[in-house]
């Protein structure tokens, strides 16, 4: 039998996560220095696993390792409805606005390109993107449109608004940024935000590292107390719970990753929609997993996030005398450039860099250029000093 026969073009095309193969050749590397995956190196709260244990042992006899309702648990829907209207001011009334709870962000984008996108239509992402942007579109027989954003990586309302075509659906856009960690000032969000408005397009906000800003790129501005820094967000400006479809997670903010939890929250009309794929397509977020993310939100993430923006500083004294980084305002990326007179490529520079142990991600990866790569810093210190160090030495030369 020919099973290559059998194949659809959907899935023949796709190609495997660039992510995915720097890690397999880790593994492969005694003592490599691992600086390419975005997994928070924390432990995770005890108040979050003690809750999911708690909801796995069925201590309350709920049941809770069954399904819940394809919108999520109530607890947390409730939690999540909480935690929005003290952060973006945002009412969840059930009549013009909705929650969903999702199998992490990258199932709530899926989603949404499920509910938005007919073959023919566009969908205009970041040049870099995250690597799964462009195959959103794919998937349902659409165009994802790249907005490049080089050097700076800020995508703004006047690079955006040329690409707007009247096949436009949606506009995604991810701050702070991956691979770049650059967060959006509240005017370059109002801008977009705006821009939308005026062209009939839904502005879809990933906000996955939503807690992890640093304090230069922090503004004041969460609903119910404006003395706590929060991350800028399209979100934020009055009214724009009719043109914003916000989508969250907790597995990068506590370190929760393999959960797979999001949750999404905006439109009613959109958000019904893909209530509706995600009965056919995950039926329910993990139950278990959604009691224990009840309790993330009553953990404070300062320390950890202090943390961050102090290994962020050490790339930016290390690799900022020896090339251009842009200045990563959130999350745990800095999207490096290879220097030009190294004439290299980001895959020359990985595999070079490979020789002597040390794995990033070359920017290929993220991007239809190939001049830079992605670090991640959020690793051991001692492995990221290391890690640097080796770095800064190839580029010297």
């Amino acid at each position: 039998m020919d099973l290559n026969a059998l194949i659809s073009s959907r899935s023949s095309v796709i190609n495997g996560s660039g992510i995915r193969r720097v890690f397999d050749e880790a593994a492969r590397t005694p003592g490599a220095i691992k600086l390419f995956i975005g997994q928070p190196d924390f432990p995770v709260d005890g108040a979050i696993k003690n809750a999911a244990v708690a909801a796995i042992m069925d201590a309350e006899g709920k049941n809770l390792n069954g399904y819940t309702l394809t919108q999520g648990n109530a607890d947390l829907l409730a939690a999540v409805r909480k935690h929005v209207a003290w952060d973006i001011g945002w009412t969840i009334d059930d009549t013009t606005t909705d929650a969903l709870v999702t199998s992490g962000t990258s199932g709530a984008l899926f989603l949404a390109a499920m509910a938005l996108l007919n073959p023919g239509d566009e969908f205009i992402i970041p040049d870099p993107w995250f690597v799964l942007y462009p195959y959103l579109a794919h998937l349902c027989g659409a165009k994802a449109v790249a907005c490049d954003t080089y050097p700076d990586f800020r995508m703004t309302a006047e690079r955006v608004e040329k690409l707007i075509t009247a096949r436009t659906k949606a506009v995604l856009v991810c701050s702070p940024g991956n691979p770049s960690g650059v967060v959006l000032t509240q005017r370059e969000q109002r801008d977009l935000l705006e821009l939308c408005r005026r062209k009939n397009v839904l502005l879809i906000s990933d906000e996955i590292y939503d807690e992890f800003g640093f304090s230069e790129s922090m503004t004041a501005g969460r609903a119910a107390d404006a003395s706590v820094p929060a991350c800028p967000s399209a979100a934020r400006e009055p009214g724009s719970h009719d043109a914003t479809l916000v989508i969250r997670g907790f597995g990068k903010t506590y370190g929760v990753t393999g959960w797979r939890l999001g949750y999404v929250v905006g439109p009613k009309a959109i958000v019904h929609e893909m209530r509706k794929l995600q009965q056919y397509v995950y039926v329910c977020a993990p139950a278990p997993l959604q009691a224990g993310a009840i309790a993330a939100f009553g953990v404070d993430m300062t320390a950890h996030i202090a943390e961050y923006q102090r290994r962020r500083d050490v790339v930016m004294r290390t690799l900022g005398e020896v090339t251009e980084v842009a200045m990563p305002g959130g999350a745990f990326y800095a999207f490096v450039k290879v220097p030009e007179r190294l004439k290299m490529t980001g895959e020359e520079f990985y595999q070079r860099a490979k020789q002597d142990k040390v794995f990033i991600v070359p920017g290929r990866t993220f991007s239809s250029r190939d001049t830079h790569f992605r670090l991640s810093f959020a690793a051991r210190p001692d492995d990221l000093s290391r890690g640097l160090e080796i770095l800064a030495g190839i580029m010297r030369g």
